[in-house]
């Protein structure tokens, strides 16, 4: 496998940063969609979205950029992910969030399926040979489940486990699965910027203390951490003696350290950041080569104390990184901007990336 940026080396000594038109190539943009976006997983949604048996959750894998039209079902063995799309003609099959009945019937000319997508009946075949086979049936796509959580890909590079195997070991004393989900507490923002750049700006503490003040006033920022890991990296925010940080039990691998927050960075686009309160989980989703909507999901575990500490105002935070990002956006397309240098103490984050994005291009 060559490098296809030459300039990004292991070694963050001597490395060089994503070259500036990487943020601002329409074809770059298109090769990042299939080599990255395909392969990896995204987010779906939570499972109280599936609770009754044969409920079903159509759904667009990253619309208007890889519109595939999917939808998730519940069946006795679980949830599975299904092409939307009929194998008769192309008609969309599941056009809005509901429970079916025993089949899944196209509403063009009859064809059914069962709850598991295989081809069931279809009317006037009289004289058709070599039919049903196995096109027939509805294509399965990869969806995996982590605590509630519903993740899917069109075509994976790795196993989910391997993106969350971290996660779980670093949080999982925390009862995840029974966090509420709160849509007045949830937002979207449209950044005029590319989708990496957000994340570079997410990967690092670096800036904390000059772009985000009231947030640097609760986190100890010289004792700032980041830990890296196949397919994501956690920061650790530690607090300072006045903030509000977790009360960690004995089972966690961080027991007896002030921890005011977890930010969990999951390869190439998802973000898990857990305060006292809950968690955060932010979506990166590009829109276009320079437009990015960046979704806030919110779940709270504890409401006493939302308004505390690295968690208390995560709209202003995000606010100040919208602003400074997409003046960086502007800064890359100068034809005077050809790469950068990483901080080795404070940019690894970034750096770790940037590798995974310059392999996963190179394939």
């Amino acid at each position: 496998m060559n490098s296809r940026y030459k300039n990004i080396d292991k070694n963050i000594e001597i490395s060089h940063t994503l070259p500036g038109d990487f943020y601002v190539c329409e074809l770059t943009f298109k090769h990042v969609l299939e080599n990255v976006f395909a392969k990896s997983w995204q987010l779906v949604l939570h499972d109280g979205f599936l609770e009754e048996n044969n409920s079903v959750f159509p759904f667009d894998f990253m619309k208007d950029v890889l519109t595939e039209p999917l939808f998730l079902i519940k069946n006795k063995k679980g949830v599975k992910c299904l092409s939307n799309v009929c194998t008769h003609r192309g008609n969309i099959l599941i056009e809005k969030p509901g429970v079916i009945d025993k089949k899944i019937v196209c509403n063009y000319h009859g064809r059914s399926f069962d709850s598991c997508g295989n081809f069931s009946f279809m009317p006037e075949t009289s004289g058709m040979k070599n039919f049903p086979s196995r096109e027939d049936d509805l294509q399965e796509v990869p969806s995996e489940s982590w605590r509630q959580f519903v993740f899917t890909s069109l075509n994976p590079s790795f196993s989910l486990n391997e993106l969350i195997t971290n996660l779980e070991e670093r949080v999982g004393w925390m009862p995840i699965e029974k966090f509420i989900y709160r849509e007045d507490l949830s937002k979207k923002y449209i950044v005029d910027a590319n989708w990496a750049l957000y994340c570079d700006n997410y990967l690092e503490g670096f800036h904390i203390p000059f772009i985000h003040k009231d947030l640097n006033a609760v986190l100890d920022y010289k004792n700032y951490d980041v830990e890296t890991f196949p397919y994501s990296n956690l920061q650790i925010g530690y607090g300072n003696e006045n903030s509000d940080c977790f009360d960690l039990p004995s089972s966690s691998p961080d027991y007896g350290k002030h921890i005011a927050a977890y930010y969990f960075w999951l390869y190439p686009n998802m973000m898990f950041n857990f305060y006292p309160w809950g968690l955060s989980v932010n979506i990166v989703k590009p829109i276009s080569i320079k437009k990015t909507e960046v979704e806030f999901k919110s779940y709270v575990w504890d409401e006493s104390k939302l308004n505390l500490g690295a968690g208390a105002d995560i709209d202003k935070v995000e606010l100040e990184d919208e602003e400074i990002v997409q003046r960086v956006q502007k800064g890359v397309g100068s034809r005077f901007y050809k790469h950068g240098r990483f901080s080795p103490k404070m940019e690894k984050g970034v750096h770790h990336f940037h590798l995974l994005i310059n392999r996963f291009m190179s394939i």
